[in-house]
């Protein structure tokens, strides 16, 4: 979801602290979850959410004879291997690869997003299976026909085509369900195809051009870790090069088919007794022998899902951001919910139409015909839980202010110095006399004609941000200054995204997207505007945002990728050029697939709808409340809010004033876990199969530590993609009308209805 939660940290990760015991995994480098925002996003790319707590990791196995794990740090280039062969880098096999993965990976995020409002990056599912695509392709093949030498500088090319194919899936699981919930846009997705698709092309090339200039910065002055990025570099760099390099590619890929393969499967025929083979209906079972208290777990949301994706999540994802999201889930639905029901602050709905049941209740409705006076506990929650998110993202940019001016003036460091150079008089003829390499704060060991040069990223931003004015203006009818004020704004924000992607590989974007939303809200609403053409407009707004802050994050990890490999960030913008190509397509195509298959999705409804969307509600509720005369917020749900963003800020204050040990840090709550939690229920099946995953990762890396090195990676990507791709494979077979809600069965189900 936009948010992967935040939790910055200093420049590099610092070494773990060794025991006296004689273990070769202590030498490990230590790296947090490699799908955590731009792997995570979100989200916020999204993972999930703060990551304070690191896990060991290494996918490098060195040349020594010794054969044992081997770090090389996270900020200078690997070594050279050097029996690698000169290689193309941008190729046609490898774009072509890597935008089929990352074609797996975007529908895969637009499923994902509407059920939880994460995505995920394809960084390491683009390395590990484009490795095992090409690179047998590349021994049986000619030359002619895509044959040769296949190194891990062109798999970092296929593995950059995969991550921006596999982008831009946040607009469609939050600001375009929210503007057709609100009648904002046109009677359906269909009809605005040609809108949704321009305005999607203007958001995908602005954010990857604002990003090339960014690399300077961040990856070669600042050095920011991009832990995310660090993971996929030591894995492609252990498929291609050391002395067991062959076999290791060869069990890694083996366990991301074998996962992939069990989730797909799993996902599709569990959808034909989705109350045996997925969902737990505990609470409902117990209810139906006798124990009518017992209903209220059903009620709330405390149900068990074998879900592969988010079990798999929690395979990646520290222990306490996984604690964190089961600990905001039970603040919410399990506390504060059922007070503010027995209080009469907050209503549900008879969940059985024929009044069957009667103790069984629905507080999950979203319908807003007196959201002050009687919201249902799912409206309710919705401010105090975009408060946390908010006050903690804003609380994580104060703790390293210092490093957000840092940032800022490097940024300015290079203009500075030419206008030094020319004030000294060091000009010969009509050229600026070349400061020397050791002199360049900047210095860039890539060659010359491997970088990108200035006008190429300077010209396709400008083309971008004129094409982004005149959609904006002639679709939308947004003011052309305006776009470009939101532009501006997204570039800033663009700025703290990379911050907290680049240190702790989370990424708050959809948080980012709603402080947009009342930036531009307020704007607005200071000139008159209508209300609903204020929603449209802070949406709008919101959306370009969202979209360059996370073609951002995960642009930048590619390219801190490509730094450690010693490859070319030519090649990986015109991947990631072809691959946001791809994204467009997919994600709008793959939008539309969903809503014809569960209409629920762009609609308002008092029913169970199978996607939460739970960024689209925080999304709708923000674009009502910048808009609205008044406030439409409950009372008692605004003190909440205030004492709950208060007590965020604060904690995360004295986390960075006065804890200075970063592994002590991660006693403190994930308050970006918790906002997502009491946003996206009464649904608490997620939080506790990630926590469920994480315990098994905590289990396998303390007994089994190599086979957690070799193999914890490539098992969670495949389990994450697979359920992804098995959840397209039932929209189509809805559409088809041979899905389990019409072939299945439903034994298990609440009141005997089928609960796929």
């Amino acid at each position: 979801m936009q948010q992967a939660p935040s939790g910055p940290r200093p420049s590099h990760l610092p070494s773990p602290e060794h025991g006296e015991h004689d273990n070769v995994f202590s030498e490990l480098p230590v790296l947090p979850s490699p799908l955590g925002s731009g792997e995570d996003k979100k989200d916020e790319k999204h993972p999930p959410e703060n990551i304070d707590e690191v896990f060991s990791v290494a996918s490098l196995y060195s040349d020594s004879s010794s054969d044992v794990l081997q770090d090389l740090g996270t900020d200078d280039p690997f070594p050279e291997d050097p029996d690698a062969r000169e290689e193309k880098q941008f190729t046609f096999r490898a774009a072509f690869v890597g935008c089929a993965l990352g074609a797996v990976i975007s529908a895969s995020n637009v499923y994902l997003g509407l059920k939880t409002g994460w995505t995920f990056g394809a960084s390491l599912f683009g390395s590990i299976f484009g490795f095992a695509i090409l690179k047998p392709l590349s021994r049986v093949l000619p030359e002619h026909l895509g044959g040769g030498y296949f190194g891990p500088k062109e798999n970092v090319c296929c593995q950059s085509a995969a991550t921006a194919a596999g982008s831009l899936g946040l607009l469609f699981t939050s600001g375009f369900p929210a503007a057709y919930q609100l009648g904002l846009l046109g009677d359906d997705p269909v009809s605005d195809f040609g809108r949704i698709i321009t305005f999607t092309l203007c958001c995908a090339y602005v954010g990857i051009f604002f990003t090339m200039p960014l690399r300077r910065l961040y990856i070669l002055k600042l050095k920011l870790t991009f832990p995310s990025a660090v993971a996929a570099a030591y894995t492609i760099r252990s498929l291609h090069v050391g002395r067991n390099a062959a076999a290791n590619a060869r069990k890694k890929t083996l366990a991301l088919i074998i996962s992939f393969t069990i989730a797909i499967a799993w996902r599709v025929v569990s959808e034909y007794a989705p109350g045996i083979m997925w969902d737990w209906h505990w609470g409902w079972w117990f209810y139906k022998a006798g124990w009518r208290w017992i209903i209220a777990a059903e009620n709330w949301g405390w149900i068990w899902e074998w879900t592969p994706a988010f079990i798999g999540v929690g395979l990646l994802v520290p222990i306490n951001s996984s604690v964190s999201f089961v600990g905001g889930s039970a603040l919410a639905w399990a506390i504060i919910g059922p007070a503010l029901v027995a209080t009469n602050r907050a209503f549900g709905t008879p969940a059985s139409p024929t009044g069957a049941s009667p103790e069984y209740i629905n507080y999950a409705n979203m319908v807003l015909d007196d959201p002050v006076g009687a919201p249902s506990p799912k409206y309710w929650m919705i401010w105090p839980g975009c408060a946390v998110l908010l006050c903690a993202s804003l609380a994580e940019i104060v703790g390293n202010g210092s490093a957000v001016v840092r940032s800022f003036a490097i940024a300015m460091e290079p203009l500075v110095a030419k206008i030094k150079v020319v004030l000294r008089g060091r000009v010969t003829g009509s050229r600026i006399a070349p400061v020397d390499a050791k002199d360049d704060p900047f210095h860039d060991p890539i060659p010359l004609d491997q970088q990108t040069p200035w006008w190429m990223w300077s010209g396709g931003l400008i083309a971008g941000s004129v094409l982004t004015m005149l959609v904006m203006r002639y679709q939308f009818g947004q003011n052309a200054g305006v776009t470009l004020l939101a532009i501006l704004f997204s570039f800033l924000f663009s700025l703290v995204d990379a911050e907290c992607t680049g240190r702790v590989s989370v990424t708050p974007v959809t948080t980012l997207g709603n402080f947009a939303q009342l930036v531009f809200g307020g704007i607005s609403k200071g000139t008159g505007m209508a209300p609903m053409a204020n929603q449209l407009n802070n949406g709008l707004t919101g959306m370009i945002t969202l979209a360059a802050s996370e073609q951002v994050a995960d642009m930048l990890g590619d390219l801190k990728t490509t730094h450690l490999l010693g490859a070319s960030p030519r090649a990986q913008l015109y991947a990631q050029c072809c691959g946001a190509l791809v994204s467009i397509f997919l994600s709008a195509g793959m939008y539309i697939v969903f809503v014809k298959a569960y209409p629920c999705i762009n609609t308002l409804s008092n029913t169970t709808c199978a996607f939460p969307a739970p960024d689209v509600g925080a999304w709708r509720a923000v674009s009502i409340a910048v808009s609205a005369p008044s406030l439409p917020i409950p009372r008692s749900s605004g003190i909440t809010a205030l004492c709950l963003g208060a007590l965020a800020i604060l904690s995360t204050l004295v986390k960075y004033r006065f804890v200075a040990r970063p592994e002590r840090r991660a006693w403190f709550p994930n308050w970006n876990a918790v906002g997502i939690a009491f946003i996206l229920g009464p649904l608490c099946t997620y939080p506790m199969a990630m926590l469920f995953g994480s315990l098994i990762a905590l289990t396998w890396r303390k007994y089994w530590p190599a086979g957690a090195v070799m193999y914890c990676y490539a098992v969670a990507a495949g389990m994450i993609a697979g359920e992804g791709l098995g959840g397209i494979a039932n929209a189509v077979l809805q559409i088809a009308g041979v899905a389990g809600s019409v072939k299945g069965t439903s034994v298990g189900c609440p009141l005997d209805v089928y609960c796929g």
